[in-house]
């Protein structure tokens, strides 16, 4: 069971829950002073894909604070998501732990939450003295269970729990910590409090008020993911202005998704701005990704902007276009500058690269590996020999991919024969060399049957009983 909880505490319902997964600062090495933990800032979009950045090659959507952020620090160009869909992804990030071992592997059914055996990034740099904050989209975890994120080593959250709500832009409630809070200006169908609003004005709060001690915060935005509103109208993507697009020739769903990219800029530029206004910023890592690809599933088209840049598939698909996803570290006179860094690394290595980052000693147990020598401009001499996802266990179009070396390996469904890509040749994914290559074709096999371990949880429907697609 975890630190500082009881069952007592868990039956007691939510009572109490913000102090119930802190550990005491007293437990961090003393040896490890602040100026060698930096304090760590994680944003994560939502469904942004891998071409909506100017940085990454987006013509018509202005992100100049992400860009500027990028040619401050390292833009990696071969990072990817946990998973092609949201909650396995976080799953990932959170764990250090991929989709063939993690707790959440799918985003159904929707009653699998994290437990108290599993060990979150949270938890680890809460030994080396870290304050440490969620705020926006977690996922992980419903009010009532182990999973929420101040069971799961989170000093401090606030936004949604369920990540069905999250597809709400003007929502009647959010969470803060172990209390509703009631968002008056939504009453009767008010549209007076935007959640991503909200959650960098928390996030802004939370770094004003952890100054002076190593914090780390989680940033899940919800932008640019559509919304329940109805996915056939503009309202899919609700935002309180259009600005900057208002006069352009486009498509008003178009209009709002830019503006939402471009608003989720602009607040991650007030976010910079903080820091170097408290004196910090050359002491925080900065780290920017999204959760997964652009998603295809609303009356917004990822082609109209080219969101999955020269990558084929989207969200869902195991393909680059639904995993690869930006990935932008700026860290001031420790992270190179003005540089682009093609180290293949996936979201379950960002709790043991944070790890050392902490001064903490190898995290053992999980998938994930350190990358701070490729962060850090140094060599990267451990390696992993693959990175492994796969997707829809339960609605019986289950697939899986491989990825080892330049060699890409994608079985679409049961019993599906193996596609095989040459990423270093074929980066779109458009020549199948299966045929050509059967001894590759053959140790991706191998591969794969050594990451899939079987979850209770997660049985593999046939696809006669397939489900419905839906979830986030």
């Amino acid at each position: 069971m975890k630190s500082g909880m009881t069952r007592r505490t868990f039956l007691g319902g939510m009572a109490g829950v913000a102090g119930a997964a802190a550990w005491p600062a007293e437990n961090a090495s003393d040896a490890l002073a602040h100026s060698t933990r930096p304090n760590i800032v994680l944003i994560l979009a939502d469904d942004l894909g891998y071409g909506d950045l100017g940085c990454y090659g987006q013509e018509q959507i202005q992100t100049p604070h992400l860009d500027r952020l990028a040619a401050e620090g390292t833009k990696f160009t071969q990072c990817y998501a946990g998973a092609p869909v949201c909650a396995p992804s976080r799953c990932g990030l959170i764990t250090g732990m991929h989709n063939g071992h993690g707790r959440v592997r799918d985003n159904l059914p929707h009653d699998i939450w994290l437990q108290p055996d599993d060990r979150t990034v949270a938890e680890v740099l809460k030994q080396a003295g870290y304050r440490t904050g969620a705020i926006g989209k977690w996922s992980l975890g419903n009010p009532g269970s182990w999973g929420v994120a101040n069971f799961q080593g989170f000093d401090y959250f606030f936004g949604h729990l369920d990540q069905d709500q999250a597809h709400f832009y003007y929502p009647d409630y959010l969470w803060e910590n172990d209390k509703i809070v009631h968002l008056r200006g939504n009453r009767g169908g008010q549209r007076g409090e935007y959640t991503c609003d909200l959650f960098t004005e928390k996030a802004l709060a939370f770094v004003r008020e952890n100054q002076q001690k190593p914090f780390f915060l989680y940033l899940a935005y919800t932008w640019p993911h559509w919304s329940d509103y109805d996915k056939k109208t503009p309202e899919s993507l609700p935002v309180p202005t259009d600005d900057p697009y208002s006069q352009r020739d486009w498509p008003q769903i178009e209009k709002n998704y830019a503006a939402m990219v471009t608003r989720m800029d602009r607040d991650v530029g007030r976010l910079a701005d903080l820091l170097k206004e408290l004196g910090i910023e050359e002491n925080t890592l900065f780290l920017f990704t999204s959760d997964n690809g652009p998603s295809a599933e609303a009356v917004h088209s990822p082609d109209f902007f080219e969101s999955n840049g020269p990558l084929r598939g989207t969200k869902r698909e195991l393909y680059e276009g639904g995993i690869r996803v930006p990935m932008i570290a700026r860290w001031p006179g420790r992270v190179p500058a003005n540089r682009e860094c093609d180290q293949v690394w996936a979201f379950w290595d960002i709790l043991p690269t944070l790890a050392e980052l902490a001064g903490l000693p190898p995290v053992a147990g999980i998938d994930g590996i350190s990358m701070a020598p490729a962060l850090l401009g140094r060599e990267q001499t451990r390696q992993h020999e693959y990175l492994y996802w796969d997707y829809a266990h339960v609605r019986g179009t289950f697939s899986q991919a491989v990825r080892a070396g330049n060699w890409k390996g994608i079985r679409n469904g049961p019993g599906a024969p193996l596609e095989l890509y040459d990423l270093a040749q074929d980066l779109g994914e458009t020549r199948d060399l299966s045929n050509q290559f059967p001894d590759v074709v053959e140790r991706i096999e191998r591969f794969v049957e050594a990451a899939y371990v079987a979850s209770p949880d997660y049985p593999i429907a046939p696809p006669a009983v397939a489900e419905t697609p839906g979830g986030t």
